[in-house]
């Protein structure tokens, strides 16, 4: 196009000098009567104007050559009249991305195909070589161990969740014998081992410890959006009638714990904003690849929660409880004085054996300790009748006069209810708070109670129509008296049954710091036990030392302030 103007342009151009040359002709007469020199100089003009023109010209051409854009011959200009181009340009970046994702899909089957192809020689090798173990001195072989060398790999992974605490619990000669887990969100991990560099509540800051969370996360949505047969889940669709498809946002909480001669179990539970149903995850790595064990749909909109709560002389704790417990949606609750000695594994077992409504999930609570209602549904989805027992680890808070002593006054609690190194401690040595259904307390408790202990029960719906009540009032054992030992009692019963037991931190949970009083009526062993939890209460190791060398401080503060002094004065 551009050069086709170029050549119009150069053609007027010409036609213009050759009329000039033919009006010169025609007006020759009249020219002749001119000076020969101004005729030569009008004939030097023109040319010298052509000249000009056929350089503009040549100059205006290599600009458009230059300039111009690399177009398809078939294609249309972009803009309006270009608009089919577009349409073209996006459905070939489709393709492009179709073909991509088609290239990206057929490689991983290939590597899957591999690692399979791989599997089954490695399992081919270590049969071999189990053979030739076994092959005698006189040729003759002799069947070997089959939980020592499996006679297949896979085989192999699947004894060792058969092997771990997964689907039945493991009979625990005491609570030293127990692996608790560590709870961890999509931001953050609650873990009770502690040291130099470990904090109740961190970030992940090893890299290999994002990535295993992250691909633990990621490897449990590929379970429920891609569900087996044998899936306890059922298809749900989406408000608009498309498939329900969960992402990491929907990760609600998980925990995780590692056997080191078995491997790491993960629990995983998704759910979605608008829907009250809950999505769990177990999976376990056998110190190999990452392998389902059971995926579930949990209902909790009806399951209802038995708050059962020993009191004693407790007024203004018991007022602190109360505003807790309105401020989580509850408003029903029966408060029953009771005239005899205190005794908190009698009044809990009074609590436990007062519904008659049939099963019922129960909340063995204490006066001191603040819950949240997500905490609540973690009890839901952690216990479960006839296979699972609660015991989640409490966030004890230290004495606030030490934790905030730069302060005139310490804030109000629910500033306090951080996880912080100063401002408390997982309470890994309590038993004290669990979940459990009432048939699996029935089951274990043993021994006869006082039937003249009163009772009340009541509730009031959360979130949907889940709803819990308070009790007021043996598994346990009933010669315990006054202050601990009772929760431990009926921890080892728990830990020498077939149920298991979930032992893990919960950031929903806290126990408020209170002045402890050890009884002289303690037997020796309670006392001890009295004053360790006194001592661990008070603050960190780090405010404890402080307090220590307040003297020596002070000393210190007194000799820079002697010498800063000297030093003005000088």
């Amino acid at each position: 196009m551009e050069i086709l103007i170029l050549f119009l342009l150069f053609y007027n151009l010409w036609q213009k000098v050759l009329t000039s040359k033919e009006l010169i002709s025609l007006g020759k007469s009249t020219l002749i009567r001119m000076p020969r020199r101004g005729l030569i100089l009008h004939t030097r003009t023109h040319w010298l104007l052509l000249g000009l023109a056929l350089l503009c010209s040549l100059i205006l051409f290599l600009y458009l050559l230059e300039c111009a854009p690399q177009t398809d011959g078939n294609a249309s200009l972009p803009g309006i009249i270009g608009e089919n181009y577009g349409k073209e340009y996006y459905q070939a970046l489709l393709q492009e991305q179709e073909e991509h994702y088609q290239t990206r899909a057929t490689s991983l089957k290939r590597q899957i195909a591999q690692l399979k192809q791989e599997l089954q020689e490695m399992s081919e090798k270590m049969r071999s070589l189990q053979e030739r173990k076994n092959v005698g001195a006189n040729g003759i072989s002799y069947q070997g161990n089959k939980e020592q060398a499996p006679s297949d790999l896979l085989e192999f992974l699947h004894s060792q969740i058969d092997k771990a605490e997964v689907s039945i619990g493991a009979k625990l000669p005491s609570e030293y014998g127990v692996i608790p887990f560590e709870s961890f969100t999509l931001m953050k991990v609650f873990q009770l081992e502690m040291g130099l560099t470990r904090h109740p509540e961190e970030k992940p800051v090893r890299k290999d410890k994002r990535d295993e969370l992250v691909e633990v996360i990621e490897a449990g949505l590929e379970v429920i959006n891609n569900p087996d047969e044998d899936d306890e889940q059922e298809d749900e669709d989406g408000p608009l009638g498309e498939k329900l498809i969960f992402n990491e946002n929907d990760f609600i909480e998980g925990y995780y714990r590692t056997e080191k001669d078995k491997g790491t179990q993960y629990e995983l539970f998704f759910k979605k904003a608008d829907l009250m149903e809950y999505r769990h995850v177990t999976l376990f790595r056998p110190f190999g690849p990452l392998m389902k064990v059971k995926s579930e749909m949990i209902d909790i909109t009806r399951s209802i929660i038995n708050i059962i709560v020993p009191l004693a002389e407790r007024t203004e704790a018991f007022a602190q409880f109360m505003q807790n417990f309105s401020e989580s949606n509850f408003h029903n609750y029966t408060l029953v004085s009771l005239n005899e000695e205190f005794n908190r594994g009698r009044g809990l077992n009074v609590g436990a054996r007062a519904w008659d409504k049939g099963e019922v999930l129960m909340f063995f609570c204490d006066v001191d300790i603040y819950f949240s209602a997500e905490f609540l549904n973690s009890c839901r989805l952690n216990a479960e009748p006839g296979k699972k027992v609660f015991y989640p680890v409490v966030f004890s808070l230290y004495n606030p006069a030490i934790v905030y002593a730069n302060l005139d006054v310490p804030p109000p609690v629910e500033q306090q209810l951080v996880h912080k190194k100063d401002s408390g401690f997982w309470r890994d040595f309590g038993f004290g708070m669990t979940c459990q259904y009432q048939s699996d307390f029935l089951t274990i408790a043993s021994g006869s109670f006082p039937v003249s202990w009163l009772f009340a029960s009541g509730g009031q719906s959360i979130g949907a129509s889940a709803s819990a009540s308070v009790l007021l009032v043996s598994g346990f054992d009933m010669e315990v008296k006054g202050w601990g030992g009772e929760d431990v009692h009926l921890y080892r019963k728990y830990l020498h049954s077939d149920l298991i037991v979930i032992r893990t931190p919960v950031p929903g949970l806290f126990h408020l710091w209170h002045e402890k009083r050890c009884a002289d009526e303690l037997t020796p062993e309670q006392y001890r036990m009295c004053i360790q939890s006194k001592a661990m209460n008070e603050a960190s190791h780090s405010h404890l030392g402080m307090l220590v060398f307040r003297e020596e401080i002070e000393t210190h503060l007194h000799k820079q302030a002697y010498r800063t002094n000297s030093e003005a004065v000088g």
